[in-house]
């Protein structure tokens, strides 16, 4: 892509460095800003860069935070005793978005990969049993894609949690099987053997 300018270049080459964006939306994305009022742009450098240096993880469930704890775990109003295990910050997201959880929640950062050369020691797994010894922890619900990698993670943190026979606490996951609107035809097998083996009462699945 030949440009006629090394800074229109350049910043190109910066926004090109995005996930999903390639040099031409990359472009069309500059070539947007060039049009917008000085201020604008200078707003959205300022907020980039605020966000970079100041943001931070909250030291309880290592979610993205502007204090030392995050608004989910100081607010009064969640269910403290329950935490909801997920790989990512966009897993809380994802789950937030849907206003159907009343608890807390627990980042990993990953999960256990050996081929990746991702252990336990390498995740928040050892913060998570240290929240589970010093609070009151009624039950974990583990919120982990249902890879092969996810069922290792949550098969690990499992046999650690009951290895403490002091501590019972129930522990879930979330349910698996057919997505609403899906085709069975269209499922893979792991997916329809699991909905079968998880099959619920139909009034408890048919909406009245």
């Amino acid at each position: 892509m030949n440009l006629p300018s090394a800074l229109l270049e350049q910043a190109v080459q910066a926004f090109s460095q995005l996930p999903g964006i390639g040099k031409k939306t990359a472009l069309r994305l500059v070539l947007h800003l060039l049009k917008q009022d000085a201020k604008q742009v200078e707003f959205l450098a300022d907020s980039l860069q605020k966000m970079r240096n100041e943001i931070k993880f909250c030291r309880r469930c290592h979610n993205i935070s502007d204090g030392d704890v995050c608004s989910i775990c100081s607010n009064s109003m969640r269910k403290q005793a329950c935490i909801c295990v997920v790989e990512s910050i966009r897993d809380v997201i994802a789950i937030e978005s849907t206003s159907q959880f009343n608890g807390t929640y627990h980042v990993l950062g990953g999960l256990i990969s050996p081929l990746d050369g991702i252990g336990p020691d390498q995740l928040q797994i050892e913060s998570l049993l240290e929240r589970i010894q010093k609070e009151e922890v009624e039950e974990i619900i583990f919120a982990l894609n249902p890879t092969i990698q996810g069922d290792t993670t949550i098969y690990y943190i499992q046999k650690k949690i009951n290895s403490d026979p002091d501590k019972p606490i129930r522990i879930t996951t979330i349910a698996r099987g057919i997505s609403f609107g899906g085709e069975l035809e269209y499922a893979d097998e792991m997916t329809l053997a699991r909905s079968l083996q998880n099959r619920l009462p139909v009034e408890k699945y048919v909406s009245r």
